[in-house]
């Protein structure tokens, strides 16, 4: 008997429930009717290159409010903009991602390095980051004055490539003032470089 009265309270529960659900639909229908326009990507874009029409596609989209993307229809306001990062196809571009600058400024060099695996920090290395070339003894000599700091050079990345194949080398472009430039390659070159991540606020 107890069983037989509470059916219609489940009944009704079900029922509610099923309204509920069928109002979750309507709203995700209109939500999925409710679409943008947006750039993507159609194509591999490196950093610091320069974006044309041919890099680009659109899409329509359900785009969530808080996702930044271009819309399709200020296209030609990235098109001839630099990569500041890398660009992958099939993703939405965001305004964040292209830069009007030059990645190397005024004043500056471009010093690539490269670096062993067991050189690589275990943070991803990326552009802006803020870096310093740290000056170390050839190896079989010392210093002939230990108690003295190392010789350091500010940077700041530019672009970090992919392990090669076989060595795993990954190839570092640092921005550097243009008067520690060539004392950077000179260290690069005799291998007396290390390369050492700079606090976050670049001191």
């Amino acid at each position: 008997m107890s069983a037989r009265r509470r059916r219609p309270g489940v009944i009704a529960l079900s029922l509610a429930l099923i309204a509920a659900g069928g109002a979750g639909v309507a709203v995700l229908l209109l939500q999925v009717g409710n679409r943008t326009d947006v750039v993507t990507v159609v194509r591999d874009v490196q950093v610091g290159q320069v974006l044309t029409e041919d890099d680009l596609g659109r899409a329509s989209v359900a785009l969530d409010p808080a996702v930044k993307a271009v819309r399709a229809d200020n296209v030609k306001s990235v098109v001839g903009k630099r990569a500041a990062v890398e660009l992958k196809p099939g993703s939405l571009l965001a305004p964040s991602q292209v830069t009007r600058d030059s990645l190397v400024k005024a004043g500056e060099q471009l010093v690539p390095i490269g670096l062993e695996p067991k050189e690589i920090p275990a943070t991803a290395l990326v552009p802006g980051q803020r870096v310093q070339f740290v000056h170390v003894p050839a190896q079989g000599t010392t210093d002939t004055d230990t108690g003295a700091a190392p010789q350091t050079i500010d940077g700041r990345v530019v672009k970090a490539s992919g392990a090669a194949p076989g060595t795993g080398i990954v190839v570092v472009d640092v921005a550097t003032a243009a008067a520690e430039g060539p004392t950077a390659a000179a260290w690069e070159s005799a291998g007396t470089l290390r390369l050492v991540l700079a606090a976050p606020d670049g001191s």
